[in-house]
C-alpha cells in the first residue's frame, strides 16, 4: 500500500502546489507523469509481486476516498489556475493543464473505476461523481452494465476489434458507450419499477451541466475553456485505456449467441511495477474482469495465461495515436490469443 499511496498522491500534491504558487511544481508533475514513470519502469525492470488474493487491505478504500476528494479539489484548483485566475505565466498554465489532465485520466479514472465496483453506496456515488465532473458520467454505467457483461465481443462498444484504428474507435465507442449505457440503465429502472427521476443519467447530465455553469461563473469563457479542455484530455485517456486493454481479443460465441465466460485471455495486461502502482493496478486487467470485486492491491498477474503488452500501459497509449505502428506492434500478438490463432 505505501507504494500505491506514494505513486498516486505525489503528483496530486505537486499540481496543487503549482496551481497555488506557480513555479517549478507543475513542470515537475508533468515530468513525473511522463519521463519519471517511464524511467522507473525501465530502470527497475521488475514486476510487482502478487499479493495474497484473499487479503482485504483495509487501507485500500481510504486511499480511494482520499484520491476522490483530492480529485474534486485539484480539478477546481486547475480550472481556477489554468483559466487565468491565478498569477501564472502562460507557459505555467499550459504545463499545469497538461499535467492535471494526465492525473485526471491516469489516477482519478482508476480511482473512480475502483469506487464504482465497491459494495458501499456512498463509495459508488463518489466514483460516479468523479466521472461526472470529467463530463463522462455515463462511463460508470457503461462500464458496469455493458462492458463487464459483453467485454471482448462486438456487443461491447469499448472492445476494439482487430484492425480498428484508434481514431475510428473514438468516434464509435464514444457514441456507443453513451447509448448502450442509457438503454441498460433505462431497462433496469423499468424492470425494477422505479421512477424516471432515479435514472443515473440525471446525475451525469445534470451534474455535468452544473460543473459547466460553475466553471463559467469562476472566470468566464477562459475558465470554461480550461475546464472543457482538461475534461476532453482525461476522456481521451479513458478511451485509450479501454482501447489498449481489449484490442483484438474476442470471446467465443455459441450458435445461440451466448458468449463463453470471461477468462484471463480476454484482456491485455502490463507487468511494469511503477506505472501499475500509479494506475492502481489497472494494467492487471484480466484478473479484474475475472474477479471484479477483488481489491486492486490483490489483483493477480500470470504471464503464462494472460496476454501481456510489450511496453507499459502509458507507453502503449501513446502508440495508439500512430495506428500503423500500433498494428505492427500488436496485431501479431493478438493472433496468438484469438480463438482462430
Amino acid at each position: 500500500m505505501p507504494l500505491f499511496a506514494f505513486a498516486t498522491l505525489l503528483p496530486v500534491a505537486l499540481i496543487a502546489f503549482g496551481a497555488i504558487f506557480g513555479g517549478w511544481a507543475g513542470l515537475v508533475a508533468l515530468g513525473y507523469m511522463t519521463v519519471i514513470v517511464f524511467g522507473m519502469d525501465r530502470l527497475a525492470a521488475r514486476t510487482m509481486e502478487n499479493a495474497d488474493p484473499e487479503a482485504e487491505f483495509p487501507a485500500a478504500a481510504p486511499l480511494l476516498v482520499g484520491l476522490g476528494i483530492g480529485h474534486l479539489v485539484l480539478l477546481g484548483l486547475c480550472v481556477w489556475a489554468v483559466g487565468g485566475m491565478a498569477d501564472l505565466r502562460m507557459a505555467e498554465q499550459v504545463v499545469l493543464g497538461i499535467a492535471g489532465g494526465l492525473v485526471f485520466g491516469q489516477i482519478s479514472h482508476p480511482a473512480a473505476h475502483e469506487l464504482i465496483h465497491k459494495p458501499s453506496r456512498a463509495l459508488r456515488l463518489l466514483g460516479r461523481v468523479i466521472y461526472t465532473t470529467l463530463l463522462a458520467g455515463h462511463h460508470a454505467s457503461a462500464h458496469l452494465r455493458v462492458h463487464h457483461t459483453y467485454v471482448a465481443s462486438d456487443k461491447d462498444p469499448s472492445s476494439a476489434p482487430l484492425g480498428e484504428g484508434f481514431y475510428r474507435y473514438v468516434l464509435r465507442a464514444t457514441r456507443g458507450s453513451f447509448v448502450s449505457a442509457f438503454r441498460a440503465e433505462t431497462e433496469m429502472l423499468r424492470r425494477g419499477g422505479k421512477p424516471l427521476w432515479r435514472h443515473p443519467f440525471a446525475l451525469y447530465l445534470g451534474g455535468g451541466a452544473l460543473c459547466l455553469v460553475l466553471s463559467f461563473a469562476v472566470g468566464g469563457t477562459a475558465t470554461l475553456a480550461a475546464y472543457v479542455a482538461m475534461c476532453l484530455y482525461a476522456q481521451l485517456q479513458i478511451l485509450m485505456s479501454d482501447y489498449v486493454q481489449h484490442y483484438g481479443l474476442r470471446r467465443k460465441e455459441a450458435a445461440d449467441g451466448r458468449l463463453e465466460p470471461v477468462g484471463p485471455q480476454h484482456s491485455w495486461n502490463a507487468p511494469h511495477w511503477f506505472s501499475s502502482a500509479l494506475t492502481l493496478n489497472a494494467p492487471r486487467h484480466s484478473d479484474h474482469h475475472v474477479s471484479p470485486v477483488r481489491p486492486y492491491p490483490a489483483l493477480q498477474l500470470n504471464k503464462d495465461e494472460m496476454p501481456c503488452l510489450p511496453y507499459p500501459l502509458p507507453v502503449m497509449a501513446v502508440l495508439v495515436m500512430a495506428p500503423p505502428i500500433w498494428r505492427r506492434v500488436m496485431d501479431k500478438r493478438v493472433r496468438k490469443w484469438t480463438p482462430e490463432g
